[in-house]
């Protein structure tokens, strides 16, 4: 209201001079944002002024389930994903997944407030894709345009030699969760040299694979988790015959900017079983 008041103001005093001044264009501000999804957090802090960032979702600053290191994370306020911390804080736009209750975006709409959904991406070309949603809907498209750069490049500075035979592998994450065929984690690993394993226990797209039938017919080469120092994994140390390599889960909770540090760590180990 007080810009309209002012533009009245403006046009009268136009007028009283005998000629009608046309305002000049003003520069559209970024806007203020609001993320509620992890993932869109690691796309966000890329590509974001700091100051656009309102708050992020409080699964980044937990240490077992960001995307993003937690120095970073830790600059900015944390959210619960909840409607009345976003009537609150009053962002112009709120970045978000489809894991959001219906009833929390229709609160969050209500008032006024800009929704942008931003989907989970089965492919690497459409994590490039949600690079560029979220980059243009803070209003820096160039950033994510470098952003994709830099992404494109860890994937080619990963491929294999061309003449480099595919070395089979199973990726096994917390609770025996498996990527397989159709995954992006399956794309990643065909483009970094390696052959999924999924398959030869018949495993779906993402599914689990209990300890005996793995144990019975062991990987080629298993990509786990060391970090967590559980029994299982003290277990799987002891089979006869078993190659394991440490693939951080956290590599896989999200896409984007992860799949720079996921390539890099998925061709070190191709190279380094190459030399083994």
């Amino acid at each position: 209201m007080m810009r309209v008041a002012a533009l009245a103001s403006l046009l009268m005093l136009a007028g009283c001079g005998g000629k009608q001044a046309v305002p000049a264009p003003q520069a559209t501000a970024a806007p203020r944002v609001m993320s509620l999804n992890p993932c869109v957090d690691a796309i966000l802090v890329e590509v974001a002024d700091p100051a656009q960032i309102l708050s992020i979702s409080h699964y980044s600053h937990d240490p077992r389930a960001t995307s993003i290191p937690l120095a970073v994370a830790r600059r900015y306020p944390a959210n619960a994903e909840t409607a009345e911390e976003v009537v609150a804080l009053r962002p112009d736009l709120v970045l978000l997944g489809s894991h959001v209750a219906p009833a929390t975006q229709r609160m969050i709409r209500d008032v006024g407030i800009r929704i942008e959904r931003v989907d989970v991406p089965a492919t690497i070309e459409q994590s490039r894709q949600q690079v560029l949603q979220v980059a243009r809907a803070v209003g820096h498209e160039a950033r994510g345009r470098a952003l994709l750069a830099r992404i494109d490049a860890a994937l080619m500075a990963a491929r294999p030699a061309r003449n480099e035979e595919p070395l089979p592998a199973l990726i096994r994450l917390g609770g025996g969760l498996v990527p397989g065929q159709g995954a992006l984690a399956d794309e990643l690993l065909v483009q970094t040299g390696f052959r999924n394993m999924s398959a030869d226990y018949g495993l779906a797209m993402w599914d689990i694979l209990p300890l005996e039938p793995m144990i019975a017919r062991p990987p080629r080469l298993l990509l786990t988790d060391r970090a967590e120092g559980d029994a299982e994994s003290r277990l799987l140390a002891k089979v006869p015959g078993l190659k394991s390599a440490d693939f951080p889960d956290r590599l896989l909770q999200c896409a984007g900017p992860n799949l720079i540090e996921a390539a890099g760590r998925l061709a070190a180990i191709r190279r380094a079983q190459g030399r083994s």
